[in-house]
C-alpha cells in the first residue's frame, strides 16, 4: 500500500464513529431538592433506601416509589409570582416558583378534592393541606425570594406558601397567624390519596 492510501484511510477511519464507543450519557440531573411519594403515578426513583435517605430515616417516613425534582426540573415548570405580606418583617416580599398543584401533576399524582397533602420540612415541622385548599389558595413551590434563589439555612431552597393576603380568611388574620400551612425548608410532600 503507497504511503497516500494508507495515510487517507487511517484518515477515514478516524472519522467514523467507534463501534465500542460507549453511548453518550444523559445529561447529569442536580442533587434532589424535592422528594414526592404517596398516590403518585410516574415515579423517577425507587424506594427509600435507609443508607442514603438519612434524614427521610430520621423523620420514619419510608416509600417504595418517588418521583424527585431537582433545581432545573422544578425550573421548567410555568412560575407564578406572589407578593405576600410576610411574618418575619411585616413587609411585602416577591415570591416566585410552580404552583404545588403543577409540581404534583409532573409527579403523576392521583388524588381527588379531599386527599391529604402533607409537606414536610428539613427541621421534621410537617403540615397536611387539602388538595382542594393548596389548589383554592394558588399555593407555590417558591424557589425565588425577591429576584434571588432561596438558601439552604435560610427560608429555602424551597418554600410551600400561598399569598394569604389575597385571601380574605386569611387576611384578616395577624400576619403572624397566617402562615401555619407553609413549612420553608420544604423537602418532602407525600400525596395521601
Amino acid at each position: 500500500m503507497k504511503k497516500r492510501q494508507f495515510l487517507g484511510a487511517v484518515a477515514a477511519a478516524s472519522a467514523l464513529p467507534s463501534l465500542g464507543a460507549a453511548a453518550p450519557k444523559p445529561a447529569e440531573r442536580g442533587p434532589a431538592l424535592l422528594t414526592v411519594t404517596g398516590a403518585i403515578a410516574k415515579p423517577n426513583r425507587g424506594s427509600f433506601d435507609r443508607v442514603a435517605d438519612q434524614m427521610m430515616h430520621r423523620q420514619r417516613l419510608s416509600f417504595d416509589k418517588a418521583f424527585t425534582f431537582d433545581f432545573a426540573a422544578l425550573a421548567a415548570l410555568p412560575a407564578v409570582t406572589i407578593k405576600p405580606t410576610l411574618e418575619y418583617d411585616a413587609r411585602p416580599h416577591t415570591l416566585s416558583g410552580p404552583l404545588l398543584m403543577d409540581v404534583l401533576k409532573a409527579a403523576g399524582a392521583q388524588m381527588n378534592d379531599s386527599s391529604n397533602l402533607v409537606l414536610r420540612a428539613v427541621d421534621g415541622y410537617a403540615v397536611a393541606v387539602t388538595a382542594a385548599r393548596a389548589r383554592a389558595q394558588r399555593f407555590i413551590v417558591a424557589t425565588h425570594l425577591d429576584g434571588a434563589p432561596m438558601a439552604l439555612g435560610g427560608l429555602g431552597p424551597l418554600w410551600a406558601i400561598y399569598d394569604a393576603d389575597r385571601v380574605p380568611e386569611m387576611a384578616s388574620r395577624p400576619v403572624g397567624e397566617r402562615f401555619s400551612t407553609c413549612p420553608w425548608a420544604l423537602y418532602h410532600i407525600e400525596v395521601q390519596a
